[in-house]
């Protein structure tokens, strides 16, 4: 079933707006097939058994999702849909029973849509082919292969259950990352490593093609190369131009962050901020540079916001002392000796740059003078802040949250001390099970919670290395007044 663009509307103004639409993608086939001799090649840090992180994790995500944003399509069948749950009908785009909400969008939906197109097909069956190296006939068979099993073999690498014809693209999972709504506009991604390069082709096609998207063709913002880019002597991450989702923030609705990073790098952020303000899609732009570590990867796994005047951080990292004047970001970033330091500085049209010496300046400065709080700004610390739990924690995703309204938001249930900060600082916690009966039962209703932590069942999910902020892709959220 094609979805199509009748009253869809792209427009992302904060981190904490009620959420009306976003892109998500289930966990497939291809992340079962994930061999721990490639698991690192392909960005996982672990195996993960498929049917436990289906049936008893994300399965809880789905239905939580459609409570909160397309409760008609849930409310008063969560009993019918559980009756199933052994075939997965709900969320998998296969099976007949499938949401096919046009609030809680699946990515594997809007690729078979396009390839219903028969120029379309041919073209991205080729751009495929060409990436991973197929030859012509296998290429000429993919052509002939009906849309909705295409897609699931293009995102999949699997021609069937037994025959693998590519690597699968487990981390297309995490959303977040391909892209991001800037207001209403959409930047979409350059990936740092190549195992994401099939993602940001399908993600490409979806959105300049699907005619979900045919009222924003022109506010889609691709980062380009630098000058002469196949010229540079080096490949290290600072030489190359990437940007990943997962290091934009957008907190509020002139301001972005943006984070240097493991996977972002200064070439990247700096083409990202030339393009925002060329295309005056926000006045002011703050680069976060944290260390390049695959402990922290993306600024969203240091922090996320929860209301207006909370955030849920890892404590501060080291910040270098007598930050001076800036010229140039591109300069002013590329010191090797501060590699591992955090910096922070914030541009703004017609304003000189201003540094700020710690990260909970910058997240305080943002719920003051962005978001107009007058109340105190509030920190919970990943871990509670005690070693060893802080950066434990941390690794398993307890700064990475995702915001379904503001102060209500979903977490892992195993970052037990993240959890007792939470509650430290008046919030309610609750099992996403338990919570999703109390919405069946009337008992709970979305529109009226405050202040909630849900917690979300994580043992084969964490393993990825991703938490609900990077599994999704917000489209559309209210405007915080």
């Amino acid at each position: 079933m094609k979805l199509s663009n009748n009253n869809f509307k792209l427009d992302v103004t904060s981190e904490i707006g009620n959420l009306r639409a976003l892109l998500i993608h289930s966990p497939d086939n291809g992340l079962g097939k994930v061999v721990p001799s490639k698991a690192q090649d392909w960005l996982f840090e672990d195996i993960v058994h498929l049917e436990t992180m289906r049936k008893n994790e994300y399965d809880f995500y789905v239905k939580l999702l459609m409570y909160f944003l397309d409760p008609a399509r849930i409310k008063g069948k969560l009993k019918e849909i559980d009756a199933k749950e052994s075939n997965r009908v709900f969320y998998k785009p296969d099976n007949k029973d499938f949401h096919c909400s046009n609030k809680v969008i699946e990515i594997q939906t809007l690729l078979e849509d396009i390839l219903q197109e028969d120029d379309i097909r041919k073209k991205l069956v080729a751009s495929v082919c060409a990436i991973e190296n197929c030859n012509y006939r296998l290429q000429l068979k993919l052509i002939d292969t009906p849309p909705a099993e295409l897609a699931k073999i293009i995102i999949s690498g699997s021609l069937n259950k037994h025959e693998m014809i590519f690597a699968p693209i487990p981390n297309l999972i995490f959303s977040r990352d391909i892209g991001i709504a800037v207001n209403n506009f959409m930047l979409l991604n350059k990936p740092a490593k190549k195992a994401r390069a099939r993602e940001t082709l399908l993600v490409r096609y979806i959105f300049f093609n699907h005619p979900l998207f045919a009222g924003y063709r022109d506010n889609i913002l691709e980062i380009p190369e630098t000058v002469q880019h196949f010229l540079r002597p080096g490949e290290d991450n600072e030489q190359k131009t990437t940007l990943e989702g997962g290091d934009v923030m957008m907190v509020s609705p002139q301001h972005l962050i943006i984070g240097c990073s493991e996977r972002t790098s200064v070439s990247g952020a700096n083409e990202a901020i030339k393009l925002l303000f060329q295309n005056d899609v926000v006045k002011k732009v703050t680069i976060v540079k944290i260390p390049h570590k695959r402990d922290y990867m993306h600024i969203d796994t240091v922090f996320t916001q929860v209301k207006r005047n909370t955030w849920v951080l890892l404590r501060s990292l080291a910040v270098p002392d007598g930050a001076g004047e800036i010229d140039e970001p591109l300069g002013w970033f590329a010191d090797k000796k501060n590699k591992d330091k955090t910096e922070i500085v914030q541009f703004e049209k017609g304003k000189k740059p201003k540094t700020f010496k710690r990260l909970e300046d910058l997240l305080n400065d943002v719920s003051k003078n962005d978001l107009g709080s007058a109340e105190s700004t509030v920190f919970i610390y990943s871990g509670g802040d005690t070693f060893p739990y802080d950066a434990r924690e941390q690794w398993t995703d307890s700064c990475n949250l995702l915001a379904l309204k503001e102060g209500v938001v979903l977490g892992y249930d195993r970052n037990d001390k993240t959890v007792e900060a939470f509650k430290q600082k008046g919030f309610k916690v609750i099992k996403v099970k338990d919570l999703l009966q109390k919405f069946e039962n009337d008992e709970l209703n979305p529109e009226t919670m405050t202040d909630t932590l849900i917690l979300m069942p994580s043992a084969e999910l964490s393993r990825a290395r991703g938490g609900f902020h990077c599994m999704s892709m917000p489209l559309l959220r209210d405007k915080v007044l």
